[in-house]
């Protein structure tokens, strides 16, 4: 594993800022606050701008109207956010690129197909007829079952399993504890006793996809669960069989989706958000966290529900509250349907 160094104008030039000439090593990146003179630090949000005089870091990623107050070396650039974005996968620490290593504790079938500098850790299992690209990496214990395609440049932690017949694009990251291609939940009521429905689809996942940690994707019933290209799941998601997430789209951690549901393009769905079965959610709608999605959204916009945070006194009064809303509802009806009678009777 190898951290790389740059100088201060190889990053300015990599991250396209201004140019400037500085030969002082950067080695890594670190906050404001934290950052040493060997780091590199960026300033997005306008309310820590005061931090920027007294910064010790090597080099500040900033706008150009906060050029003058960085202490070090200013790199102006259009989106400080943006450009640290770009400078953490310079310094993320990754195997040789173009070194092959296949751990000889690896099983891995004669039918398998591997392409060049694939990297296989310790007692992963690889199945029969897979089909792994150039550049993919699969780590330790990682199952890959039959029949799977990984594509190109694709990273696989540890403890990964694919289930049979799953295919991952290009240039994808899968974290540790993710299961892919498991049976979606599908049984019919057989007077009285669960029958199981087998699940005969499989999973697609397309390009660029990241799939955090202990997140599980099911398979389909008959097609095949999709995920889009650019789709980003964080940790502990469940995707149910036969949803289809258009590209784009990213769902943060703890959020459900029930089977057949259909999410669009560009979409964000925050933490602990639940979506029901066979719903439809248009291209660019934002949904905020612990929202219950229980209808399908047809146009896009930015949806909510459930009720704030609120001392827990409050709270039992407005609970109470909220049961008697259906009754009060009548009430009110009732009582504008009365007046309305009486100011009608009291015209002349």
């Amino acid at each position: 594993m190898t951290t790389p160094t740059f100088t201060v104008s190889e990053l300015a030039s990599l991250l396209g800022a201004e140019a400037v000439v500085s030969d002082r090593p950067i080695e890594g990146i670190g906050t404001l606050q934290s950052a040493t003179e060997t780091q590199l630090s960026f300033l997005h949000n306008a309310r820590y701008q005061q931090q920027l005089s007294a910064s010790r870091a090597g080099a500040i990623l900033v706008r150009a109207e906060h050029r003058d107050a960085v202490a070090s070396v200013a790199l102006v650039v259009a989106d400080p956010y943006i450009a640290y974005a770009r400078a953490t996968a310079l310094f993320c620490e990754q195997q040789d690129a173009g070194v092959s290593s296949i751990s000889p504790a690896a099983d891995i079938s004669a039918s398998a197909q591997l392409g060049e500098n694939v990297t296989i850790g310790a007692n992963a299992v690889i199945g029969d007829d897979v089909s792994i690209g150039a550049g993919v990496t699969i780590g330790a214990n990682s199952v890959i079952g039959c029949g799977c395609v990984v594509g190109e440049n694709t990273r696989i932690a540890a403890n990964v399993t694919l289930y049979n017949r799953v295919r991952v694009g290009a240039s994808c990251f899968i974290h540790s504890g993710a299961v892919i291609g498991a049976d979606g939940f599908g049984f019919a009521d057989d007077g009285g006793r669960w029958l199981k429905i087998h699940q005969l689809g499989s999973v697609r996942i397309g390009d660029r996809v990241e799939v955090g940690a202990g997140t599980t994707i099911d398979r389909g019933a008959l097609d095949d669960t999709v995920i889009g290209d650019g789709v980003i799941l964080d940790n502990q998601i469940q995707i149910g069989h036969n949803v289809n997430i258009g590209d784009n789209t990213a769902i943060v951690a703890c959020s459900a989706i029930a089977g057949s549901t259909r999410i669009g393009k560009n979409c964000t769905i925050a933490g602990g958000v639940g979506i029901a079965g066979h719903l439809t959610i248009a291209d660019g709608t934002h949904i905020t966290a612990m929202t219950m999605v229980s209808k399908s959204i047809l146009q896009p916009g930015v949806f909510s529900s459930g009720t704030v945070m609120e001392p827990h006194q409050q709270w039992k009064r407005n609970a109470v509250r909220f049961r008697h809303l259906d009754e009060m509802s009548r009430r009110i009806k009732h009582l504008e349907k009365t007046v309305k009678q009486q100011n009608t009777e009291g015209q002349p």
